[in-house]
């Protein structure tokens, strides 16, 4: 993509400062934050730019929305209150940002003529799904208030779309990781948790038996397919995964293989709301041209790495 004018909600959040990394390299891009759990770290280096602003507010604030969208072509919708454990913890609120500022975001989007809008979802809307690999023509099955308002998002897209023709996509991201997650923070990813307690010589946490299993998708592939998705015709629902499930046993001794240390992981009660295994079909999205890169091994060296610095 160059030459664009791009939008990116939650941009100095983990994907977004990704993203915007890489279509600052050749386009105009506005970074949108409340900086709730974004880090203006992420992207201090980027907003130096001529190419590059910033602005510190919400998605449930629509009159600046519909300012800041002014001769957009592309909105990357990332903004969202994530995690599972937290929306359990205050549905609410979750609620609120989830559902009422991706309405934002597309009323601000459509008003202002936006191409496409790119909306960040979750493979959480399949729940425990007993069929395995995951395909976007399976019926939603949300377990937490955070996987069912990102599969509202998908709904109120959808109705833009056929409405008022807003062209949308959604990509249902699998277990994305890579550096910018933080691991110090009580809703941190199995990824970051595990690396980040192990640094400290600490056992890594595990929740449940270990057994249940994960797509885990790195940054970077996850980028390439958000671009792809903008650029090319793709609608509706896409999987954007690795196309490989590993257990979080083997995902632990993994980690402490490549950081060198010789740690028993811990096991706690299972978390509610996450699911046994998750495994994306991406025929679908590999239709729009996306082919995952990274192998699981060589993703999770480049982020210790880039933890340890």
């Amino acid at each position: 993509m160059k030459g664009k004018r791009v939008a990116i909600t939650g941009g100095a959040g983990f994907i977004g400062s990704h993203l915007a990394d890489e279509l600052a390299t050749s386009n105009s891009v506005i970074i949108i934050d409340d900086l709730s759990t974004g880090k203006k770290e992420n992207i201090a280096r980027l907003i130096e730019k001529d190419n590059v602003t910033f602005t510190q507010g919400s998605i449930l604030d629509l009159s600046l929305l519909q300012k800041l969208f002014q001769g957009v072509d592309y909105v990357f919708h990332l903004a969202a209150l994530a995690r599972v454990p937290r929306s359990i913890e205050d549905p609410l609120i979750t609620n609120e940002v989830n559902i009422k500022g991706t309405l934002s975001v597309l009323l601000a989007a459509r008003d202002n003529r936006v191409r496409k809008v790119i909306y960040a979802s979750s493979s959480s809307i399949y729940g425990d799904s007993p069929t395995l690999p995951q395909r976007e023509d399976m019926s939603p099955s949300p377990q937490s208030p955070y996987a069912l308002t990102k599969l509202a998002g998908e709904y109120y897209c959808n109705i833009f779309c056929q409405i008022y023709g807003l062209s949308t996509v959604y990509l249902r991201y699998f277990n994305v990781y890579g550096s910018r997650q933080d691991p110090q923070s009580q809703y941190a990813t199995v990824i970051p948790a595990f690396i980040g307690r192990i640094s400290q010589n600490l056992p890594p946490i595990i929740f449940g038996d270990g057994e249940q299993s994960r797509d885990f998708t790195f940054i970077e592939d996850v980028v390439q397919a958000s671009i792809l998705a903008a650029e090319t015709n793709a609608a509706g629902a896409y999987n954007i995964g690795g196309g490989k499930s590993i257990t979080i046993n083997r995902l632990a001794e993994i980690i402490l293989n490549l950081m060198q240390r010789d740690l028993e992981p811990v096991y706690e009660k299972p978390r509610p709301g996450d699911p046994k295994h998750t495994l994306a079909d991406i025929s679908e999205a590999k239709g729009f041209g996306y082919e995952p890169k990274w192998a699981l091994e060589d993703g999770l060296r480049r982020t210790i790495k880039e933890f340890r610095q």
